[in-house]
């Protein structure tokens, strides 16, 4: 996955952080340094996953010399100042989805990345899952006809203390923003940007949502079908449905699953079921890795500018729900 010359910096110590450093050693990759704004917390995560150099600020961490690309684990608020002071350290970075709080945000990450010639690469690790190479290189052949639907869940039970972080509206909590992105991000893969959107949410007593729903409309005639809930769990199964058959996603889809195509009548195409070392968040790694070294600053799986048109259509399904955060006061009315 890495020949190891590419060092890597880790911003932020939390739970997810945890699992793509484990990822990462895992497969070969080089990390040298952890950032946080404890020293305590930062050296307790060195020290759990074998990292060289604790530093206490991230301040410090973007500035390592040592340190090429810096993976950004802090909450939505938080990614747009962490990618963009990593950014003028001249890091490349990988930053937890979702992309930022909001599209104007993940526009100004983007394009400051351009103009310095970085990579920054929204870590939406399902893209990079062979299952997910698998079902693009099926749809392209026309193994399924044309894609007249998709549909995908993201339901979990999560904690429900409201002073945790999904519950707090000023930490960018509710299920759309943690939950929601996946099936999102799956309709944009499959389909692209939907020309209307029609969503519909309830919501917490702290003001965020507990569970959103939300038609994506095509000019051509198609449809996606997302929901997202984050006080009760479900099988989290998706599908891609054509005209000559269609892609079952098996539980949890968004994780390295098997799937089973069907043709029209039911039947068997083709069963994928493909092991995966580690948990799979490597292979969002080697994208920007390999990035990096072929000198781009955009890949076709997922580009930059597909990032900020994903946080549009969340703008646009918060606006439809009714879900404002503080960095949204200077956002524009969305275009759908």
């Amino acid at each position: 996955m890495s020949d190891g010359t590419i060092r890597w910096g880790i911003l932020g110590t939390g739970f997810i952080a945890g699992l793509q450093t484990k990822d990462l050693k895992e497969n070969g990759f080089t990390v040298q340094a952890v950032g946080s704004r404890s020293m305590d917390s930062s050296k307790a995560f060195a020290e759990r996953h074998g990292i060289p150099t604790a530093h206490g600020s991230y301040e410090d961490l973007a500035a390592d010399p040592n340190v090429d690309v810096i993976y950004i684990a802090t909450p939505h608020p938080m990614h747009h100042s962490n990618a963009l002071l990593a950014l003028n350290a001249g890091k490349h970075v990988l930053v937890e989805k979702a992309f930022t709080i909001n599209a104007r945000e993940a526009l100004e990450v983007t394009e400051f990345a351009a103009s310095k010639g970085l990579v920054a690469l929204e870590a939406m690790w399902t893209r990079f899952l062979p299952h997910m190479i698998r079902i693009r290189d099926i749809i392209a052949a026309g193994t399924i006809g044309e894609v007249r639907k998709v549909v995908a869940s993201h339901n979990q039970s999560l904690p429900k203390d409201p002073a945790h972080r999904l519950n707090d509206r000023a930490l960018g909590g509710g299920a759309l923003l943690d939950l929601g992105i996946y099936p999102i991000s799956f309709a944009f893969d499959i389909l692209g940007a939907p020309s209307k959107i029609h969503a519909s949410a309830s919501m917490t007593p702290t003001g965020v949502d507990r569970q959103t729903a939300a038609i994506f409309d095509y000019d051509g005639g198609a449809q996606a079908l997302v929901d997202c809930e984050l006080d009760a769990a479900s099988a989290n199964r998706a599908m891609v449905i054509g005209t000559k058959g269609w892609i079952d996603i098996e539980h949890t889809w968004y994780n390295p699953v098997p799937f089973t195509v069907h043709a029209v009548d039911g039947s068997v195409i083709e069963r994928f079921d493909e092991p995966v070392n580690s948990r799979g968040m490597q292979y969002q790694a080697a994208e920007i890795e390999r990035l990096v070294a072929a000198g781009q600053k955009a890949g076709i799986i997922l580009p930059p500018s597909e990032s900020v048109a994903i946080m549009a259509a969340m703008d646009e399904i918060r606006r439809q729900i009714g879900l404002k955060y503080p960095a949204d006061a200077a956002v524009p009315t969305a275009a759908w």
